[in-house]
This record gives structure tokens, sequence and C-alpha cells, in this order.
């Protein structure tokens, strides 16, 4: 971690559809949701759309310029929800 910044951690809430996929979904960020054959695929998916959402985001002024970038990382938990890592901020 780079000075004056600190690792916020997006919750990833992960669950299994009637139909067998399985989906995960940023708890912090409406609309990042990504489907999977298994939870791992469903999962893996979540960081490069939270990316595109986030960029995109920035890009029309809707997040402020102290976000940097996200990390790549995620930590499986038991039970829904999962942790992953999100972005850093300038304070």
């Amino acid at each position: 971690m780079w000075r004056g910044e600190r690792l916020i951690v997006f919750t990833v809430e992960i669950e299994q559809e009637a139909d067998g996929r399985w989906l995960a979904e940023v708890v912090e960020l409406p609309g990042v949701l990504a489907y999977g054959d298994s939870q791992e695929a469903a999962v893996s998916r979540v960081p490069a759309l939270a990316r595109r959402v986030l960029a995109e985001r920035l890009e029309h002024g809707e997040a402020g310029p102290e976000l940097l970038r996200i990390s790549s990382g995620a930590a499986s938990a038991p039970g829904r929800a999962s942790a992953l890592g999100g972005c850093w901020r300038r304070y």
C-alpha cells in the first residue's frame, strides 16, 4: 500500500440460481454482478467488471478522482459472502 492510502474491501455475495448457475454480486457497486457455471467462475469475472464500472463512473464524473486502482485478489469465506480486494483511495 502506498503512503496516505487505504484499501477498501468490497463484499461479494454469491448465490446459486434455480437453473444451477452461480451469481456473484458486489454489494457496494450496484450493477456489478457476474454469472458462472461454478462459484469460482462467477467470482473470477467480478474484478474485471468492477474495473469497467468504476472506469465508466470516473469518466462520467459519478465517482471521485480519489479512486486509483482495484486489487484483483479474492478470498472465499464460508456461506454466501466473500471479500474482494477493492480500490485504493488517496487521503
